[in-house]
């Protein structure tokens, strides 16, 4: 389905190691700014106002596979308190093209949400891809959101964001789907 993407990086280790995968360029590890939960790996794009966040969730034994990803989607929507949100796309992805071969199955959603940034009045319209990587044999989601703004409220924070200088793409969304690798079991407990 994709063109794994040729980079001369090195996969970037993830949870201490457990986990690895080719992280975008631009990228600084949030947690070196401020506190991030032990079961999320966060990234932001050093210049525009695009977002990573890999998590560790407890897997929703109650919902169906085709359904995981809009179940998360909506968790996130309701966690952002997004003012409207829509879902796009929902596909399921071949696991012959991902590394992450543990996984029952793997999806991924592409969906918009008008949120607004710290609280703030101001609402931006920030287009969400999430890979869901389902692993009930661990009772764990591997859920990564990339966080991609399309319209930014001159009175927010964000306004000043520029979202010219080399943007993060879907195929370097793609890619760290295809190269989440596990190394280390113990992570899930």
């Amino acid at each position: 389905m994709w063109a794994m993407q040729a980079t001369g990086d090195q996969p970037r280790p993830l949870f201490g190691g457990a986990l690895s995968a080719h992280v975008p360029h631009s990228s600084t590890d949030v947690s070196d700014l401020r506190e991030i939960p032990d079961n999320q790996e966060v990234f932001a794009h050093t210049h525009t106002d695009q977002s990573l966040i890999i998590e560790l969730l407890e897997y929703p034994g109650q919902v169906a596979d085709q359904d995981a990803a809009k179940y998360h989607f909506e968790d996130i929507a309701g966690s952002n308190k997004a003012g409207s949100c829509e879902v796009m796309s929902v596909v399921c992805l071949s696991k012959a093209d991902l590394c992450l071969s543990e996984c029952s199955s793997a999806w991924m959603l592409t969906g918009t949400q008008c949120v607004s940034k710290f609280s703030e009045e101001a609402r931006n319209t920030v287009r969400l891809h999430l890979g869901l990587f389902r692993l009930p044999q661990f009772s764990t989601d591997v859920l990564i959101t990339f966080n991609d703004p399309q319209s930014i409220s001159p009175e927010s924070s964000s306004a000043s964001a520029d979202t010219h200088h080399q943007p993060w793409t879907l195929e370097d969304f793609q890619n760290l789907l295809q190269t989440l690798t596990l190394h280390n079991p113990g992570l899930f407990g």
